[in-house]
C-alpha cells in the first residue's frame, strides 16, 4: 500500500485578499521535489479578477471544482488569511461527504482568517474600504497595505509584484470580503482532520493568540508555528520556515496514514458512493493522531494493546494505529452488539484483560504468549474468560484494520460504491466470476 513516486501528495494553495496565486511562487519553488502545489486564483483576484462570484459560498464552490477536476489521491489544503476561510470550508465539506471529494489529509493555514468572524480594527476596515469607494486601489494605497502586513521591506522584485497584484484587485471583491466575507460565521463543530497552523509574530489581527483562539479551536488536532519577526504574508516573509513546517508535518502526522490507490479514491469519491459513506470513509482514512490520549484505558494498557495489536494484524508500510481506534470505540460505547455473558462490559473486560498482560510488550516470545492465552488464569480473570476477552479483541483489532478504505482496496471491496445519493440505487450490473464493473477499481493495482 505504499505509494509510488508517481503518487506525490497535492497541496492547493489559496491567497489572501488582495493578492493571486502569484503569492506562492516562493514556496512552490521549496516545496517542488515533495508536493504538486497547485495554487488557485480566487474570484475577483490575479487572472479572476473579472468573476463576479466573490461570495465566500462562490468562493468555495470554485474551489471544490477546482480540486475535482484533478482528482487528487491524497492532497493537503493551504490558505493564507483569506483563503484561510475557504480552505476550512472546503475542508469541512470534504468531511462530511457533501463536497464530492477525498483524500483529504490535512490543513494547512497562514496567519488564516477563521471561520468564525475575523478578528479585525474597525477603522482599519473603514479605512480599507474607503479606498474602494471610486474604484480599484491606487499605488498610494496599495503600498499602505503592504507595508501594514509585513514585519520587514520584501525583496524589490516581490514587492513589486504584491504591488500589482494588489491594484488589479476587483473593488468588488475587495468590498465583498472586508463587508461579508470575514464576518460571516460559518463555524461548527471541531475538525478531526489535522492541521498546521502558521502565524506571523509581528501580525496583529492573526498572529498566535489570534490562531489559538480561533483556528485552534476549529482544529483540536493542530500544531501552531509562530515565526518571529514575520507579519501577515508569511508565504513571501518566510517561505523557507514555512516549507519546512509543511514537510514536518507531512512526514510526522499529515502523511502518515496507509495509502489509498487512485482507482479506490476515484470510486469513493464519485456519484456512486452516498455523501454519508463518502464522510465515515473520510475520517477513517485520516492519519491517526501520534499524540494520542487514550480516553478509556490507561496509557500502560494502551501500549499492551499495541503491542498485541501488533502481533494479531501485522502492518507492513504507514501502519493504522488499531489500538487507538479500538480505545476510541470502547470509550463511545460502540461495538458489534454482543459480548460473552462470561465477560463484564468491554471497557472494564479490556482493562482487567491488559492488566494481566502488563509487559506483553517486552516479551521475548510474544506470539506464544498470545497462543498461551486461556490456558491459565491471569490476575483476576479465569482461563475461560481470558480466552473470551481475547477472542473479543481480535475481532475488534481486525474490524478496526478491515473498516479502512485502503485495507477495503486490498481486499478488493467495493460495495460502498452501489449507493450514491439519488432514489435509483445503481447497483451491480456484471454478477460473473471475474467479471469487473468499468467504474470498480482494479485488485491487481493493490496486491
Amino acid at each position: 500500500m505504499s505509494p509510488s513516486a508517481a503518487d506525490t501528495p497535492t497541496l492547493f494553495a489559496l491567497h489572501g485578499l488582495g493578492l493571486s496565486r502569484r503569492l506562492f511562487e516562493p514556496l512552490i519553488r521549496e516545496l517542488e521535489d515533495a508536493f504538486d502545489v497547485v495554487a488557485i486564483d480566487l474570484p475577483g483576484f490575479g487572472d479572476e479578477r473579472d468573476s463576479p462570484e466573490t461570495s465566500v459560498e462562490q468562493m468555495t464552490a470554485l474551489v471544490i471544482r477546482r480540486i475535482r477536476e484533478r482528482s487528487p489521491q491524497r492532497w493537503l489544503i493551504a490558505g493564507h488569511s483569506m483563503g484561510g476561510k475557504i480552505a476550512s470550508l472546503v475542508a469541512e465539506r470534504t468531511m462530511s461527504g457533501r463536497s464530492g471529494l477525498f483524500g483529504l489529509a490535512g490543513v494547512v493555514l497562514l496567519a488564516g482568517s477563521p471561520l468564525s468572524p475575523e478578528p479585525m480594527d474597525e477603522e482599519r476596515r473603514r479605512t480599507m474600504l474607503g479606498w474602494v469607494d471610486d474604484g480599484p486601489l491606487d499605488e498610494e494605497q496599495a503600498r499602505t497595505f503592504l507595508d501594514q502586513n509585513v514585519g520587514a521591506p520584501l525583496p524589490a522584485a516581490l514587492e513589486r509584484q504584491t504591488l500589482d497584484d494588489l491594484l488589479r484587485t476587483s473593488p468588488r471583491a475587495w468590498r465583498e470580503w472586508l463587508e461579508t466575507g470575514s464576518r460571516v460565521d460559518c463555524s461548527g463543530g471541531a475538525s478531526a482532520v489535522p492541521a498546521l497552523l502558521v502565524a506571523g509574530g509581528a501580525d496583529e489581527d492573526l498572529g498566535e493568540d489570534a490562531q489559538r483562539r480561533t483556528n485552534g479551536r476549529t482544529y483540536p488536532r493542530s500544531r501552531l508555528v509562530t515565526l518571529e519577526g514575520a507579519g501577515h504574508l508569511l508565504p513571501l516573509e518566510r517561505s523557507v520556515e514555512v516549507a519546512a513546517a509543511i514537510r514536518e508535518f507531512w512526514a510526522e502526522e499529515a502523511g502518515t496514514a496507509p495509502f489509498v490507490p487512485a482507482d479506490a479514491a476515484r470510486a469513493i469519491a464519485s456519484a456512486r458512493t452516498s455523501s454519508r459513506v463518502r464522510a465515515v470513509l473520510a475520517d477513517r482514512a485520516l492519519a491517526d493522531d501520534p499524540h494520542y490520549a487514550p480516553q478509556a484505558l490507561t496509557a500502560a494498557q494502551l501500549t499492551t494493546l499495541r503491542a498485541i495489536a501488533a502481533q494479531v494484524v501485522p502492518q507492513d508500510g504507514p501502519a493504522i494505529d488499531l489500538a487507538a481506534r479500538v480505545d476510541a470505540q470502547l470509550a463511545e460505547g460502540r461495538g458489534d452488539g454482543w459480548r460473552s455473558a462470561e465477560l463484564p462490559a468491554d471497557p472494564v473486560a479490556y482493562g482487567l484483560a491488559l492488566d494481566a498482560l502488563a509487559g506483553f510488550e517486552s516479551a521475548a516470545d510474544q506470539d506464544a504468549a498470545l497462543r498461551d492465552l486461556g490456558s491459565r488464569s491471569l490476575g483476576s480473570l479465569s482461563a475461560e474468560q481470558l480466552s473470551a476477552w481475547f477472542e473479543d479483541c481480535r475481532v475488534d483489532l481486525v474490524r478496526q484494520w478491515l473498516a479502512h478504505p485502503a485495507s477495503l482496496a486490498r481486499v478488493g471491496y467495493d460495495g460502498y460504491a452501489t449507493g450514491g445519493d439519488t432514489a435509483l440505487i445503481p447497483g451491480f450490473r456484471l454478477l460473473g466470476a471475474d467479471e469487473r464493473e468499468p467504474w470498480e477499481p482494479s485488485t491487481g493495482s493493490h496486491r
